[in-house]
């Protein structure tokens, strides 16, 4: 299950695992079964402890009926450090179901550790999911994330944020919590994203990018100057025009026939971003975003001290990228 929804039943008699490498929605998770067991056991005496500092000693401490409360909780966080020879005792707290004991283990869905979360899986535990999002699914994150703070959003204005504001999930609904806070009590949209994040360095190097794939020389130059004008780091720029020209490259090569899903996957963007990059890709074929990617790997190597004028060197880069579409 996604780990922003609540367990499936009570956490008591039971170990409750939160696996996934996203931390906003283990976070959640664990906050979530917080207040699950706080409804059901308001005295619940709850102690959080990172895997690491545990031996057998503590473990036991922490798991132990409480002379404060009837209800004792346990959170175990970076279950990938737990020390080897505690692997037994967890597994036995697994299957052991202590009515009054609740124990919450959080895992970051690194390959470290796998063996101890094959066995608790074995064990028959309730594991609660944290995948990282893929970037297409980013736009409906926020739109979760608007509908959840009470507020509403359309579908352009969701992908303007994603786009200002980067693939960080904290920042997105921190954005979010800012727009709906901020709010008129009508809908997001995307001149009301442009207000508060047009600025974003994120949004301005890949305007840069995004002109001169598209053959527009002026265009890309303004967008450049501006970016500089404004602070925009060097390697912002450089490395939008190389995720670009990466981008457009896995278009032109992708099998046809295929769902706009599928492809938009196996391009590595969101499915609203193939409209434009087709329309980039008619002027482009493998020998010319082969000698774009070279332009802009000397523009990168300049940008980080090779050349003393970092900004003429994205010009030349920008130039060049512009004029090889055909």
């Amino acid at each position: 299950m996604l780990c922003y929804v609540a367990a499936s039943r009570s956490p008591f008699g039971r170990l409750v695992l939160v696996s996934g490498p996203e931390a906003l929605f283990a976070d959640r998770a664990v906050e979530g079964l917080r207040q699950q067991m706080r409804s059901e056991a308001p005295g619940v005496e709850v102690s959080e402890i990172e895997a690491t500092r545990l031996d057998s000693g503590k473990l036991v401490e922490i798991t132990s009926p409480s002379l404060f409360s009837s209800q004792r909780a346990a959170v175990i966080t970076e279950l990938e450090n737990l020390p080897p020879e505690l692997d037994v005792d967890l597994v036995n707290l697994a299957t052991a179901q202590v009515p009054d004991l609740a124990v919450i283990a959080v895992h970051h869905g690194m390959p470290k550790g796998r063996a101890l979360l094959e066995k608790l899986k074995s064990a028959g535990v309730e594991v609660i999911e944290c995948p990282a999002l893929k970037p297409w699914e980013l736009p409906q994150f926020v739109s979760a994330e608007v509908k959840r703070a009470g507020g509403s959003i359309d579908a352009g204005a969701a992908t303007a944020l994603v786009d200002a504001v980067g693939h960080d999930l904290r920042a997105l609904a921190a954005a979010v919590a800012q727009l709906v806070s901020d709010g008129e009590g009508g809908p997001i949209t995307v001149d009301h994203v442009s207000r508060y994040f047009g600025g974003r360095s994120e949004v301005t190097s890949f305007a840069v990018a995004d002109a001169a794939l598209a053959g527009r020389p002026g265009v890309a130059m303004e967008q450049l100057r501006w970016a500089l004008a404004t602070g925009v780091a060097p390697v912002l720029i450089t490395s939008a025009l190389a995720s670009g020209v990466r981008g457009l490259g896995k278009l032109i090569t992708a099998g046809t026939g295929q769902r706009e899903a599928d492809l938009a996957r196996e391009v590595g963007v969101p499915p609203w971003k193939l409209k434009s990059m087709r329309s980039q890709a008619r002027g482009w074929d493998q020998g010319s975003l082969a000698s774009a990617l070279k332009a802009i790997a000397i523009a990168d190597a300049d940008v980080k001290g090779a050349a003393d004028d970092a900004s003429y060197a994205l010009e030349r880069a920008v130039l060049s990228v512009s004029r090889l579409r055909h």
